[in-house]
């Protein structure tokens, strides 16, 4: 069961926002959203949330090369790793831990747990919400976050019309429950919607795009996407922790701040960013290997705000 009830579209430039599915998928982040003022509060809806020991598990469906598979594999693991320098991902991720101080549990300690290659297209090339639920469950039944990366040529329902990442949950089991995400390489496909700014931006204001930190336009992109649904799946992994608005289509942790990733951000603009001297890309957030990204604001509950790295 899947739900995908799309939330209100604005003409933009970035990708974010929401839509939700209709039962055990939901948060997504959006093609094409304006930068729009974050919510006054983030409600806490007493639900259960992702504590101890969490698995994240990646399975990669089509065809990546190992290079793009590193890209991500050295995201997740920056999310708890200390980098070389500030600012880091694991700071940008720290963040969150401020929602477990409303609640009862301990805030997660995530780990990179296994990958699973299906390079040879196992569901086919159009795969549907349930192919999705179905490869997510190839991961860790339970005490875990199982990602669904599909590769460029990949369809998914409503992909680019409607969403470029979105997270759900398993139905319960004698085994538990698993979290899971799906992000899609958007290059070959949208990538003015699901990649930018590292791609010309398919509506509003024309700026040129900026170079992507890690070299590959599809994978950074995907890296800002994962980012996004990371901060929601911690912080709303069943549809009833917290978030703001209707629970069809909530505003969630990162999702709550469209478009911002640095002070200074407006439509067509995603704000003050670093520059590498040596690549001129633009990132915010140092990882593990030396590996540089760029990650969304996420909403602060202490101060009622969004909060960028830099």
């Amino acid at each position: 069961m899947v739900f995908s009830t799309l939330q209100t579209s604005f003409f933009t430039l970035i990708v974010c926002t929401l839509l939700v599915s209709s039962s055990c998928s939901f948060g997504a982040r959006e093609p094409a959203a304006l930068v729009e003022d974050a919510p006054l509060s983030m409600t806490y809806h007493k639900g259960a949330l992702l504590t101890g020991r969490i698995s994240v598990n990646l399975i990669w469906y089509g065809k990546f090369t190992p290079a793009q598979r590193a890209i991500l594999t050295d995201f997740v693991s920056s999310l708890t790793s200390s980098a070389k320098s500030e600012p880091s991902v694991a700071t940008w991720f720290k963040t969150t831990e401020k929602y477990y101080s409303h609640s009862k549990a301990r805030f997660p300690s995530l780990a990179l747990g296994k990958q699973i290659l299906d390079d040879s297209y196992s569901l086919g090339k159009s795969l549907t919400d349930v192919h999705i639920q179905k490869l997510a469950s190839r991961g860790a039944p339970s005490n875990a976050v199982n990602v669904v990366l599909t590769a460029d040529d990949v369809a998914v329902e409503g992909f680019c019309m409607s969403r470029c990442a979105y997270h759900g949950f398993s139905p319960r089991s004698k085994v538990g429950r698993f979290a899971y995400i799906w992000v899609g390489n958007s290059v070959t496909q949208c990538p003015g919607q699901c990649a930018w700014p590292f791609h010309q931006p398919l509506y509003g204001p024309q700026s040129p795009p900026l170079v992507a930190p890690n070299g590959d336009v599809g994978l950074d992109g995907m890296a800002i996407n994962l980012a996004s649904m990371v901060e929601s799946v911690v912080t709303n992994p069943f549809q009833n922790g917290f978030y703001q608005g209707p629970k069809e289509a909530p505003l969630e942790a990162a999702t709550a701040c469209t478009g911002k990733y640095a002070k200074g951000a407006y439509p067509g603009y995603a704000g003050d960013l670093l520059v590498d001297s040596s690549t001129s890309a633009s990132y915010n957030a140092n990882g593990v290997n030396g590996r540089k990204y760029l990650v969304p604001a996420i909403f602060d509950p202490a101060t009622s705000s969004c909060t960028t790295l830099v």
